[in-house]
C-alpha cells in the first residue's frame, strides 16, 4: 500500500505537467489556427461536408469525429520520439502538420456536430471532464504564468507590426 501512495506522489506531478503540455500544444496551434478555419469554412467543398455531417447522426457524426481523432493523436508522442532521437527537423515537422491536420479535420467536424455527439451520454460525460479538468489547468499559477507570458509576447508582435506599418515598412 506504502508502494502505491509513494508512486502516485512521484507519478501524478509528471502526470498533470504531461497532460498540460498536451493541452497547451493544442490551445496554441488552435488559437493560431482559428482565422484560417474560419476561411476554410466559407468555402464551396466545405461548406457542402459541412452539410453533410449535419445531416448524420449523433453515432455516424461521433465516428467521423473519432477516426481522424485515433489516427492523428498520436502524432505528438510520434513527434517528441523524432526530436528526442536527434530529428528536431523531422519531428517539428511531423508536429506541425499533425496538428494542422488534426485541428482542421476534427475541429470542424466538432463544431459541425457538437450538439447531436452531446447527446451521447458517454461523450458528453467525457467531454464535460476533460473541460472541467482544462478549466482548473487553466487556473494553476504555472499556467497563467505562461499564458501571461505569450500574451505579452503576442501584444509586442501587434505593437512592433502597428509601428512597422505607420513608417510604411510592412
Amino acid at each position: 500500500m506504502m508502494h502505491r501512495t509513494i508512486l502516485k506522489t512521484i507519478f501524478e506531478p509528471l502526470i498533470v505537467v504531461v497532460a498540460a503540455i498536451y493541452f497547451v500544444i493544442d490551445a496554441l496551434a488552435l488559437s493560431i489556427l482559428k482565422p484560417f478555419l474560419r476561411q476554410i469554412a466559407k468555402l464551396k467543398l466545405f461548406r457542402f461536408i459541412a452539410s453533410w455531417i449535419a445531416s448524420l447522426g449523433p453515432y455516424p457524426t461521433l465516428v467521423l469525429f473519432v477516426i481522424p481523432l485515433a489516427l492523428l493523436e498520436p502524432v505528438k508522442p510520434f513527434s517528441a520520439y523524432l526530436i528526442a532521437s536527434g530529428h528536431f527537423i523531422d519531428g517539428m515537422v511531423v508536429l506541425v502538420l499533425g496538428e494542422v491536420l488534426k485541428i482542421i479535420i476534427v475541429e470542424r467536424i466538432f463544431y459541425i456536430g457538437r450538439s447531436k455527439l452531446m447527446t451521447i451520454k458517454v461523450f458528453a460525460w467525457t467531454f464535460n471532464f476533460v473541460s472541467g479538468w482544462l478549466t482548473w489547468v487553466k487556473t494553476l499559477p504555472p499556467w497563467q504564468a505562461v499564458k501571461q507570458n505569450f500574451d505579452d509576447f503576442v501584444h509586442w508582435v501587434h505593437k512592433l507590426k502597428h509601428a512597422g506599418l505607420a513608417r510604411g515598412s510592412f
